[in-house]
């Protein structure tokens, strides 16, 4: 039996009110944390302003953590830490990229 599984998105809100729709892209865990990758969802391409949003954001790294026994995304604070998150999210995204080939 083949199961096939969709893109999966999520819809955030961001510091000034804007809602942001993202898709899933990878997750992975570096010293006991997990973080996962997400990329703004553009619906038309034809829409300066929605590709101009997508540009903005580019790759959406955040953190699981958990609040009073409830699983949430956080943004990484942390220049550091996203950069090295980062590069292992690049490094990661070309293994599977490689493997597809």
């Amino acid at each position: 039996m083949s199961e096939e599984f969709g893109p999966n998105f999520i819809t955030l809100t961001d510091e000034d009110g804007n809602e942001i729709e993202l898709e899933y892209v990878d997750a992975l865990e570096h010293n006991g944390q997990t973080y996962m990758a997400f990329f703004p969802v553009v619906e038309d391409e034809q829409d300066p302003e929605q590709v101009e949003n997508a540009e903005d954001y580019g790759l959406v790294i955040l953190k699981s953590v958990l609040e009073n026994g409830e699983e949430l995304l956080s943004t990484l604070d942390d220049d550091e830490e996203l950069d090295r998150v980062y590069e292992l999210f690049m490094e990661q995204l070309l293994e599977d990229e490689e493997e597809d080939s």
